[in-house]
């Protein structure tokens, strides 16, 4: 997704297709998830500004119901950006609500709010018809600057001193109403449809994109391809439980040794083992002073770092394997009882190999630290 003031971009290998909002949103609106879309021009036809006219072909043209679960983010921690003045909020919520407060340097456009609990109706009647808008200046600087060649008076809303020029206003308050329309299609670029309470603050697609990038980063760390949740429903926040990281790593009862993770970053994570004396382990090793077995406390780091590895995007679905263990110091047994902290940092990453430092400690103190180094396979 590349950044523009007045629209939003897809862009790959050297391709574009320009003003892709409004059509995100009719989709949204209309219930479609998975579509196929042929486009004869570098940017997705304006029509009449709005997006009622792609919602009401969508309308005609029908759906069909496919066997793949939808997907769902929903929020365990509120989500910011913000630019200048500028600024959207994400809040946990049962549904999606969009807020929106809008505030320019015009008589016309000097404050509008609007707040709507959204739903395919409420997109029809109450979003799809907002059409876009520009200030008279703002449309002589871009036609000036050789955009918006197809930008008419019919199809875009210009306001100029006296009001909007050559065109009626179908909402009093159409201007914040195309801004959740806008905010609405760049939000379906998640690939998700999100549950939480929306309340933006004078945005636009550059902040919207910046918005979505950092929403997506929360949603890649539980998008495993085959590894889905029954009722895809993914849980984004720094914290996972037993189920959520079995979503990321493959190993299973005996041999998982990662019971909670506190902290998920890019770089960092932090994860939580408590050690019992029905561990399997403790059979063997040894029955009469139980001890954890060293390597064992290596696995458990590994574990640890190989999930800031495996929630990445482009290893998704992808198996870490030891490659080296280097600069391993065991500093104090653990025995059951025991609460394993262990912290684990990335440190270089390459498209098949990783390495981690990590550390354990109990109570504080130091029992064990090592680098460890993965090669990253299919």
């Amino acid at each position: 997704v590349n950044k523009s003031v007045r629209r939003t971009t897809l862009a790959k290998d050297g391709v574009e297709v320009q003003t892709v909002e409004h059509f995100m949103a009719s989709l949204w609106g209309a219930g479609i998830d998975n579509v196929y879309v042929e486009v004869g021009g570098v940017e997705m036809p304006g029509l009449d500004g709005s997006a009622v006219q792609f919602f009401q072909r969508f309308q005609t043209a029908g759906t069909v119901e496919q066997a793949a679960p939808r997907r769902y983010l929903s929020l365990r921690e509120p989500v910011f950006v913000e630019e200048g003045d500028s600024s959207i909020g994400v809040f946990p919520d049962q549904t999606l609500r969009i807020s929106y407060i809008l505030s320019y340097g015009h008589p016309l456009l000097k404050s509008q709010f609007v707040s709507y609990i959204l739903n395919g109706a409420s997109f029809e009647e109450a979003i799809a018809p907002a059409r876009t808008f520009c200030l008279k200046e703002e449309a002589e600087a871009l036609r000036a600057a050789g955009f918006g060649k197809g930008a008419t008076f019919e199809n875009t809303l210009v306001v100029g001193e006296e009001g909007v020029i050559n065109n009626t206003l179908r909402f009093e308050d159409e201007f914040a109403r195309h801004k959740v329309l806008d905010l609405l299609g760049d939000l379906y670029l998640l690939g998700a449809h999100l549950r939480a309470r929306v309340i933006a603050i004078k945005s636009g697609h550059p902040l919207n994109v910046k918005l979505l990038k950092k929403l997506d980063q929360a949603l890649g760390q539980w998008r495993t391809g085959s590894l889905q949740s029954a009722t895809s429903e993914v849980m984004a926040g720094p914290r996972l439980d037993i189920t959520q990281i079995q979503k990321i790593l493959p190993h299973r009862y005996p041999f998982l040794l990662v019971d909670r993770i506190t902290e998920l970053t890019e770089t960092r994570a932090v994860g939580i083992k408590c050690v019992t004396i029905n561990d399997y382990f403790f059979r063997g090793h040894f029955p009469d002073r139980p001890v954890m077995p060293g390597v064992l406390l290596i696995e458990a780091m590994a574990q640890v770092g190989g999930i800031i590895l495996l929630n990445k995007r482009e290893n998704l679905g992808k198996l870490a394997y030891f490659m080296a263990v280097d600069r391993v110091k065991f500093r104090k047994p653990v025995v059951p009882g025991d609460v394993l902290i262990i912290e684990a940092e990335l440190g270089k990453l390459r498209t098949r190999t990783g390495q981690v430092t990590a550390r354990a400690l109990v109570e504080g103190k130091l029992v064990c630290e090592g680098e460890l180094m993965f090669a990253l396979t299919e």
